[in-house]
């Protein structure tokens, strides 16, 4: 009797821990989606979409040190100056804890900047929290690798 409640009770440990792996993965995938997402937005200066994206208290640090909170990040976005023609990550890593995610990854970005060329490569770190029922990201960070 000992050995089959143990068994059965082994076999439920197990049976969560699985879920719990696929619900991780699930939720992995989807914050990959919403990164990929919200590049998109940002060469296509979707206001809106970035919107659905960033929480209220979103903070954003640039490679040069500029620090801006929600409003100033979403105004930029709009800035006539700023024209970009490519953002894209890879070695994309997704660090799941809970209802916190710290997503960290190579970005590559190249456009216009008041009708002189950049393009940066550079590391990036964005935190996700999972609040009202949707992922937002809190915090974005990124360290220039190289500039052109």
């Amino acid at each position: 009797m000992l050995k089959r409640l143990a068994c059965c009770l082994l076999l439920t440990l197990c049976s969560f821990a699985q879920n719990a792996n696929d619900n991780d993965s699930a939720q992995a995938s989807k914050l990959l989606i919403l990164e990929h997402l919200w590049n998109e937005a940002q060469v296509h200066r979707d206001r809106g979409a970035l919107e659905g994206l960033v929480s209220d208290r979103f903070v954003n640090t640039e490679y040069d040190g500029e620090v801006s909170d929600r409003a100033k990040f979403l105004a930029d976005i709009r800035d006539p100056k700023f024209a970009p023609d490519l953002l894209t990550i890879q070695d994309v890593k997704v660090n799941l804890l809970h209802e916190t995610a710290i997503i960290t990854g190579i970005y590559h970005t190249k456009g216009t900047y008041g009708g002189k060329p950049y393009e940066h490569i550079g590391r990036f770190t964005d935190t996700w929290v999972f609040d009202g029922g949707h992922w937002v990201c809190v915090a974005s960070h990124t360290s220039l690798l190289k500039g052109k």
